[in-house]
């Protein structure tokens, strides 16, 4: 069974940054990227990568302050957060596939074969 697996969040101040790490394991990935959910909202999408290419998509309350690339191990993706606010405070979770996401389809969890169980991200003083 694919898995994905995510590290690196924590506790942060606000205005710092942070480095999330997804590896996605079995065959290769087409596609990978985030969503993140705060208690009480609902998910919300952050962006994805196309490993192939390396284009990359945003949502709008991240775009300017978070980066996904592709790290050199197969399926293997950063995202690094910088002027982290208070409220990016969130559940992140890993998403891939193996074939093309369409494009009006991109901000849909459903979307995604794989997701990964999350790891937490918050921002506080």
């Amino acid at each position: 069974q694919e898995q994905l697996t995510e590290s690196g969040g924590g506790l942060v101040q606000p205005g710092g940054s942070l480095r999330l790490s997804c590896a996605a394991s079995g065959d290769r990935k087409y596609v990978m990227g985030w969503f993140r959910q705060a208690p009480g909202k609902e998910r919300e999408f952050v962006g994805t990568i196309i490993l192939t290419g390396g284009n990359t998509y945003y949502g709008d309350s991240v775009k300017g302050r978070f980066t996904i690339s592709r790290a050199n191990a197969k399926n293997t993706v950063h995202l690094q957060m910088n002027s982290l606010k208070p409220e990016d405070t969130a559940l992140y979770f890993c998403v891939a596939k193996g074939s093309r996401v369409i494009t009006s389809e991109t901000r849909r969890w459903e979307a995604y074969t794989y997701h990964g169980q999350g790891t937490q991200v918050t921002v506080s003083s």
